[in-house]
């Protein structure tokens, strides 16, 4: 069992409910999605790219250190669907203030449409 478990729908305080589970496999999760986001950015695969704004990401700083820095971001919110935390499927590659500002949101491209891809 991992050390840090904390069981799905644990109530820690007035109403709160806690959905994230920090586990030893997460954190290990979040450096290898890290490391490959930063292959990717030496390899300048657009990939690496925060998945909301769409800007370079700055791989040289330690994640979640710099508001450009590397921030694992889940596309369903682990507040929302807890069963998707460790899915590598829902990982996407973001800036710290980009997911910060997200929240558990949906990314909608500014409430201005579509977005458009970069080749258009």
């Amino acid at each position: 069992m991992d050390d840090d478990y904390t069981p799905p729908g644990a109530t820690l305080g007035h109403g709160v409910v806690a959905a994230r589970k920090n586990t030893r496999r997460m954190h290990e999760l979040r450096t290898e999605f890290f490391d490959e986001g930063k292959r990717l950015d030496a390899e300048g695969d657009p990939d690496a790219n925060c998945h909301i704004c769409k800007a370079r990401i700055d791989y040289d700083a330690a994640p979640g250190t710099t508001p450009e820095s590397h921030n694992l971001d889940h596309y369903y919110p682990v507040s929302t669907h807890p069963e998707l935390q460790e899915d590598w499927d829902n990982f996407r590659h973001a800036h710290t203030l980009c997911n910060q500002t997200r929240g558990n949101g949906s990314i909608d491209g500014g409430g201005l449409g579509e977005l458009v891809p970069d080749w258009w």
